[in-house]
Order: C-alpha cells, then structure tokens, then sequence
C-alpha cells in the first residue's frame, strides 16, 4: 500500500469537529470560535454562521439549507438562504446533556446524539440515548444504552453510531418513520472498559471512535480520538489501514471533487480548557483509493 502524504490544509483553529463536504465545500465547526466556516484546498475559510452555545454536528436540508448543532443549549438550529438562523428542534425536554454529532438523511430527519454526562466537569460514564429529529422539527428518542453515539453514517437503509467509550461501532436498520431495529455490532474493537471514571477509561480503550465516514466500498474511517490515528474498518472489525497523524484527531469526511480527498480534524488534545485558549487546532487531508458513499 502506497505511503500517504497527510497535509496542513490550515491552522489556526481552537478545535475543529464535524467535517462536511457540500457542494463543492468543506463545512466544519469550530467549537470554541462559536463559528461554522467553510475551508477550501488554498486554507481560505469564510463563516458561514455564529453559534454562541457551540456549534457541532452538521448536516442538510433536501433544499440545502444547512442544520446545525447548538450543544450547550440543546437546539438544533436552521441557517436561511438569507444566513440567519432560526430553532428548527429544541430537544431540552428529552437530553440533558451537551448535544454532539448528527447526521441528516436524504428527508432532511436528523440523528443526534449527546455526551450523556458531563466529559469535562469529571463525571462518571453514563449511558445515553440517541435521538431523531423529523423533517417538521419533532422530535423523539430511538435508542438508548449508548456509551458516548458521536460520528454516525447512514448508507442504504443501515444507520452506523461510533460509541467512543464503548470502543465500538453500532448498526441499525432505518425504518421510514426514522425508527431503528436490529441493533447490532458493527464493528467491536474491545469490551467496553469496566469503568465509570474517565481518565481509567482513556487508558484502556485501544480505539476510541469519534467522527467516521464511509467508503464505495462498503468501509468505515475512524477518526482514533486517543492515538493519532485514522483506521480504515471493514464491517466486523478487520482494521485494513492505519494512517497516523502525528497529532490527535478527532473526525474525517471524505470529500474533495472526486472524493477521494480524506480530510481530518486534528489538535493536540480534546480538553475544552487546553483548547479554548490556544489556536492550535488543524484541518489536515490525505488522498485515498476508494472514493465518499452514503451520508454524511
């Protein structure tokens, strides 16, 4: 397998999450900036919109229009063809915790998951749910028992959730309603760590999947948030490439005019009190074989 060359696309950002190719452009959040930007191939970026209680999650409408995560304040917000944004879902009544990564399906519902505890105020591991947002904004939960649902792929009928403390990638059938059944293993790297303390948990997870896109090929990259790496997974586990990054990375989205461009977001650390006060944060890119399929 040929050696990858992974490129600084640009830098300077407190701590990048949630990559989305649209369009022709990069769509990603940076979370403690309170901005979405688009970045092109040169590193120039424009704000797309300002978020205040931190952006995360992003996804689109059948139309274009773009929704986006608000974590602090449980609301996913819908940015107008004009750029304004409006509440399209307020989900306060059914998460308690920071909102996280989302995907939207070609209907314009959206999956959304949630932290389930509070990561950096040092509380124990909790288990948590996911929820689904409907096209009209209501919204209802479809899964429980997470450990941590953050990157998630839809592709042809399949939605796959990365549970990042529980070391595992997590399938369901797609109902029409926007339902799940048949949960199922995807892909399990280890047990799930016997811990409810953070810190013992990082220690012993061998993989900790955040931000993960799929392939043509019926493949799966994870973005390794604990040890600077993407892996490339086949359905059942196999790892079939393992690119370090030389820092840490915490998502990836396959974009680029054919595809085949794997972008990922990088920073030192994940700690929201290392992040916020430096602009250390990076979008690096690596070309690869088999080109983006599913969403998103």
């Amino acid at each position: 397998m040929a050696e990858r060359n992974v490129d600084v696309v640009s830098d300077g950002w407190s701590y990048l999450e949630c990559p989305r190719w649209h369009e022709g452009r990069l769509w990603v959040s940076d979370f403690y900036t309170e901005k979405v930007v688009t970045i092109d191939d040169a590193g120039h970026h424009e704000v797309m919109a300002e978020v205040p209680e931190q952006p995360s999650g992003l996804g689109f409408l059948p139309d274009g229009r773009a929704l986006i995560v608000s974590m602090r304040d449980h609301r996913i917000l819908r940015r107008e063809d004009d750029g304004s944004l409006v509440e399209h879902a307020d989900l306060s009544g059914l998460v308690a915790d920071h909102l996280n990564d989302m995907v939207v399906d070609a209907r314009g519902g959206a999956y959304v998951g949630n932290f389930g505890f509070d990561l950096m105020g040092g509380a124990p591991i909790s288990s948590t749910t996911l929820t689904y947002v409907h096209p009209d904004g209501a919204a209802s939960t479809v899964a429980d028992d997470l450990l941590f649902p953050n990157g998630m792929v839809l592709r042809d009928g399949v939605l796959v959730v990365a549970e990042t403390f529980g070391a595992r990638l997590t399938a369901f059938d797609v109902a029409d309603d926007g339902g799940l059944a048949r949960r199922r293993s995807w892909a399990r790297f280890a047990e799930p760590p016997a811990t409810t303390d953070v810190g013992e948990a990082v220690g012993a997870l061998p993989v900790a999947p955040d931000g993960i896109c799929a392939d043509a090929d019926g493949a799966i990259w994870v973005a390794d948030a604990l040890h600077g790496r993407l892996l490339r997974v086949a359905e059942g586990g196999e790892i079939l490439e393992e690119l370090p990054t030389g820092t840490g990375v915490y998502a990836c989205m396959l974009g680029g005019e054919d595809g085949r461009t794997l972008y990922a977001c990088a920073a030192p650390s994940f700690a929201e009190h290392e992040r916020r006060p430096v602009r250390e944060a990076q979008l690096l890119a690596t070309r690869v074989d088999v080109p983006h399929a599913g969403l998103p």
